[in-house]
């Protein structure tokens, strides 16, 4: 007897004295179905100052490498959107980790969904929406495809994504909640500010918020004289000609 044939006679057997099919899809308690309820959020005052700038201001203070993917964008209305990230990684096709964000988020909290990259359902809709909404929930990212477009726009939550298609979702599981995900091309921990507009959607890690707002205050009092130069017309380019000698730009 091989050994295929000799794994086949050790398998149990069912009453019927049929062997059984190893169970491959179980959920596994752990890394990929796990909640975590609790996360450490920035001070809100912190999150209301940083929501006053605009993402190309703070894409340019974090060295323009927190900034998502421009194919994120809200599909809802022009509200911008601030606030702590709740964080959900969904198996794809599937919602069942977004209908537990409602039970853990926070009021102002935005829910930021990693689908792995799905571009086929919809991990959200009206009825999700209007709940969060009820919740006091800011709004949604959401890396993948929403539904429900005319019924989301009358509900008016900023709701930030790749697109739109009626196909919806499963709600079987797994996933994760409030563990680290990818969403745009960006890693994004739960507690990370997360500010978007009409320009994009930029994140501040939570542990250098506060540094990042300093250097946001003490560069929009640099800029507003030089932009008021500027519109008047008052402004020179020699820095231009500066930085191409320093380069040993060839000029004929």
């Amino acid at each position: 007897m091989n050994a295929v044939a000799n794994r086949i006679a050790a398998a149990p057997a069912t009453a019927e004295g049929t062997a059984t099919r190893p169970k491959s899809a179980e959920m596994t308690p752990g890394p990929g179905f796990r909640i975590r309820r609790d996360i450490e959020r920035p001070a809100p005052e912190l999150v209301a100052l940083l929501g006053e700038f605009e993402t190309p201001d703070i894409s340019d203070t974090l060295n323009r490498l927190y900034t998502m993917s421009h194919d994120i964008h809200n599909v809802v209305n022009a509200a911008a959107l601030a606030g702590p990230a709740c964080t959900v990684k969904v198996f794809p096709g599937d919602n069942l980790m977004v209908h537990k964000a409602l039970d853990v988020a926070r009021p102002g909290d935005v829910i930021v969904i990693d689908t792995s990259g799905s571009p086929r359902n919809a991990v959200l809709g009206d009825l999700v929406a209007t709940k969060a909404k009820h919740r006091g929930i800011a709004g949604f990212i959401v890396d993948g495809l929403v539904r429900d477009l005319p019924a989301l726009r009358d509900l008016g939550l900023p709701i930030y994504a790749r697109g739109v298609t009626p196909f919806g979702p499963l709600h079987r599981g797994p996933g994760e909640l409030n563990y680290a995900v990818s969403c745009g091309g960006i890693v994004v921990n739960p507690g990370d500010i997360v500010v978007a507009d009409q320009s994009g959607i930029a994140v501040v890690r939570r542990e250098v918020a506060a540094e990042t707002l300093n250097r946001l205050l003490a560069h929009r009092a640099r800029l507003q004289q030089y932009v008021v130069d500027v519109k008047a017309g008052k402004f020179s380019n020699e820095w231009v000609d500066r930085q191409l000698m320093a380069d040993n730009c060839l000029v004929e």
